[in-house]
């Protein structure tokens, strides 16, 4: 398993499509239709299976540890990602799996075992998406206090230099750093096949993109609505900035689909499951939590509440097939190396969009047939 293989996913498609957030109760879609996703383990094994035989490159689980209330408990039952990833990589034969970790829950001498054992069952499909951690409820789960934001990138900086030694150092190391002590650290096996395991992060903030410019394979960054011109630029920017440190940086993006027959049918669905029957009060409780409120943002409060309804934020994709392969190719065209995806009922809208959406990317050049 060579590192270009790891990074291309194990294809040769131009765009790279991935599902997202599957791990979860609800997914990503913050609604109280009775058809939302339920993240139980079958519906995520039979999904897994179904994205592996249709060519999907990727499943990017989200680190949650506690839902967020209101009359869903929106993401109140979720995977660990880890075990999750393993479960997942056994039975799929290309799938790569991502586990989506938070660096100052879990030591590294664990996370470093951990990791390797999933690339050993999915030989080499494993990949590692690094968080550091913003909801303070769940750190208080587990007795841990959130460090001042540029300072959780210092210790992640730590924490990913140990694993990245204890994945290729032979000999037992220390470390003697600002905020680990480690005395004769060893770690065998080695990741599957002589490279390492893809890793990813999503930051936002200067600290954060400046984290995975210096360390990550890909960053997740959100492409704004109506704003494809300014998310090339970004592109293109933290891509420059990689490659000043010597290193190659694929940028991804994140978007929900309702993709229907007709865009009349798909925005039919996409009001009555994100509009009139969204869990507001998970919306409202997750926006309180960021210091989103109506007295902060009277002028665009209701805006920002229907975005955070609508897949937690991600790009909406809304329309027939021939109009979403429209919008992944202009997102494609801003040089961004893939999508991951998310849908109200992952199972129920996949085959759809495998049936009708993935020829007609193959068709624009940017997928190779399955």
């Amino acid at each position: 398993m060579s590192m270009a293989e790891r990074l291309a996913l194990g294809s040769r498609n131009r765009l790279k499509l991935g599902l997202f957030g599957a791990n979860c109760s609800s997914g990503r879609a913050v609604t109280k239709v009775p058809e939302r996703w339920s993240g139980s383990w079958p519906d995520c094994l039979r999904l897994a299976q179904m994205a592996d035989q249709a060519g999907i490159e990727f499943m990017l689980p989200i680190g949650r540890w506690k839902g967020y209330g209101g009359d869903t408990d929106y993401q109140g039952g979720t995977f660990e990602t880890v075990t999750w990833a393993a479960g997942l990589l056994a039975a799929t034969r290309h799938l790569t799996v991502f586990g989506t970790v938070h660096a100052p829950l879990i030591h590294p001498v664990i996370a470093a075992k951990e990791f390797v054992t999933a690339d050993h069952i999915g030989e080499g499909r494993f990949g590692l998406n690094v968080v550091c951690g913003w909801n303070e409820d769940e750190f208080e789960m587990f007795g841990a206090a959130m460090r001042e934001h540029d300072q959780r990138y210092d210790y992640a900086q730590e924490w990913l230099d140990t694993i990245k030694r204890a994945w290729t150092e032979e000999s037992e190391f220390d470390v003697d750093g600002r905020f680990l002590q480690l005395k004769q650290v060893r770690a065998r096996p080695k990741p599957f096949g002589g490279s390492r395991p893809i890793i990813m992060n999503a930051a936002v903030s200067p600290a954060g993109q400046a984290f995975a410019i210096r360390n990550c394979d890909a960053l997740f960054s959100n492409a704004p609505l109506g704003k494809l011109d300014a998310f090339a630029g970004h592109v293109s920017n933290v891509q420059a900035q990689a490659r000043a440190h010597h290193r190659e940086l694929d940028v991804y993006t994140v978007a929900v689909i309702t993709c229907r027959r007709s865009r009349r049918e798909a925005e039919a669905y996409y009001r009555h499951c994100i509009i009139d029957h969204a869990d507001w009060a998970a919306v409202d409780h997750i926006l309180a939590m960021k210091g989103v409120t109506r007295e902060a943002y009277p002028d665009d409060f209701e805006e920002r509440r229907a975005f955070q309804a609508n897949g937690m934020g991600g790009l909406p994709i809304i329309g027939s097939p021939d109009e979403v392969a429209g919008e992944m190719l202009k997102i494609s065209s801003t040089g961004a190396r893939g999508i991951a995806l998310s849908f109200v009922n992952y199972l129920e809208e996949l085959p759809y969009f495998c049936a009708e959406v993935l020829p007609r990317l193959t068709r624009m050049g940017l997928r190779q047939p399955n």
